[in-house]
């Protein structure tokens, strides 16, 4: 079925053209940002099973953005009340001048950026989808992920507690200028299991998932992740500690997503050029991976939860070739330092809310597929690990410095798998020494987004990354 459009938009939509075009006998640009997004979040373990709170993605709301003089501005309002389209006009003018006012008094030095490209285009999109959040039998769902957890908790006398997690968001948005009219609606969800297990010697976490463009009929896929669960608990528990050292490795499809994310994350992120905190500006057009390194990054590089038509810039959503056989060849960018570095934005620019401004985001990171299989991987290492599951990560753009918390290894020797696992491992090095050293890829990949991805002050957007099973050289601890 289409996901329906948000009737709240479609009938505010009058009133806010109006808007638009009152400002635009004041301003050289006027964009509007409109949002409508509802969801559920349901929540089961052994003490409690509850509907919680609002998806990350849950709002309503309008931000309007200007440009004079070439300094861009916003404004963030929730509502337009009808019939009142001059009064609303006349105090975001008013609010608006006030602020670029002060800015001249203070003499506060600013971006000057050219006007943002207006190009006449009308798109409505309603993506497919089985069901819809609003309409969900909510107890259906609930005993479905309450049984998952149930699974978990009898697969281990060890584990103490399992928390399951389920959210689906519709999401409508609206982009509106003086020759544009963008509207799309969509709805994405994730369901996640969180496990935690103790034995006599230490306690250990174990976080797997399934996330997808898709209604809540993803939950049914969670009851695929109980073994997964399961054998990741134990396998941690009997786990030993890691002697430090570099390693061969082979990344599983997650630890390769978080490899993806932490490495060719933020450090890409034009933005991030602009502001001269990151190393990345100075490696476009040179070797940062082997030849078998190549990696996209856009909304419609695959399909998962950061899939969508146009950003909350009204830029359409792209597929963007990071890396090509190991040469970075260009980053991701949001409008604005697109047009203040003379590029075209990537189709990047996302907010948090309506009430945040807009960055240059990721969506979707993925490494491409190779031509290995996963057993001639193995049968190579000599002295290595088999990486699997993922618990956080870092960066450090302006050095291109990594850090990955990994779940578990298990241990390879002269090209077999021996049994024994190793628990936690932090994975370090530098990225393009990292990169470099891969010398095979598995020719399937997979994608997660049972998560987010804060940036700035901390403003949280849904992302997704992913890719094969990757051989590597790294250094573990």
């Amino acid at each position: 079925m289409k996901t329906p459009f948000s009737k709240y938009l479609q009938e505010t939509a009058p009133d806010l053209k109006e808007l638009v075009s009152l400002l635009d006998e004041k301003y050289e640009y006027v964009s509007l940002l409109a949002t409508d997004s509802a969801g559920i979040v349901l929540q089961s373990s052994r003490q409690t099973k509850a509907i919680v709170g609002d998806t990350m993605m849950t709002e309503r709301g309008i931000v309007i953005r200007v440009m004079k003089d070439g300094l861009y501005s916003e404004y963030a309002f929730n509502d337009l009340e009808p019939g009142k389209v001059n009064e609303k006009a006349k105090e975001i003018i008013d609010s608006l001048e006030k602020d670029l006012a002060l800015l001249k008094e203070t003499k506060t030095e600013v971006y000057e950026t050219k006007k943002l490209s207006d190009e006449s285009l009308t798109l409505f999109v309603e993506m497919e989808t089985e069901e819809l959040p609003e309409n969900a039998d909510l107890e259906v769902l609930m005993e479905e992920i309450t049984k998952c957890g149930e699974e978990v908790r009898l697969g281990s006398e060890n584990i103490v507690n399992c928390n399951v997690t389920a959210q689906s968001t519709h999401v409508s948005k609206m982009f509106l200028t003086k020759n544009r009219d963008l509207r799309q609606s969509y709805v994405y969800s994730e369901a996640s299991i969180l496990s935690m297990a103790a034995n006599e010697e230490k306690s250990v976490v174990d976080y797997t998932g399934v996330s997808g463009r898709k209604g809540p009929e993803l939950f049914k896929e969670l009851k695929d992740c109980v073994p997964e669960a399961v054998s990741n608990i134990k396998a941690m528990l009997k786990a030993k500690r890691i002697v430090p050292g570099e390693y061969e490795i082979i990344t599983s499809p997650v630890v390769t997503g978080l490899i993806a994310h932490e490495a060719f994350g933020h450090g890409v992120e034009i933005d991030m050029f602009v502001k001269e905190r990151a190393l990345g500006k100075e490696y476009i057009g040179k070797r940062v991976g082997s030849d078998i390194v190549s990696m996209h990054e856009g909304a419609n590089a695959v399909l998962d939860v950061a899939s969508f038509a146009f950003d909350d810039e009204g830029t359409l959503a792209g597929d963007v070739t990071e890396i090509d056989h190991g040469i970075l060849k260009t980053g991701i960018c949001d409008a604005l330092s697109a047009a203040r570095l003379g590029i075209e934005p990537t189709g990047n620019g996302k907010r948090e809310n309506f009430e945040h401004k807009a960055y240059t985001r990721m969506t979707n990171t993925m490494f491409d597929s190779g031509e290995d299989s996963l057993e001639d991987m193995i049968a190579s290492v000599k002295n290595g690990y088999l990486l699997e599951g993922m618990q956080s990560g870092m960066e450090d753009p302006k050095h291109w410095g990594i850090q990955c918390i990994i779940a578990y290894g298990k241990e390879i020797k002269d090209g077999k798998l021996t049994g024994e696992t190793v628990s936690p491992i932090v994975l370090t090095g530098y990225v393009p020494e990292l990169l470099g050293n891969i010398s095979m890829a598995s020719t399937d990949r997979l994608s997660f987004g049972n998560g987010g991805c804060g940036k700035g002050y901390k403003e949280w957007v849904k992302v997704s990354d992913g890719g094969p099973y990757l051989k590597t050289k790294a250094r573990l601890g």
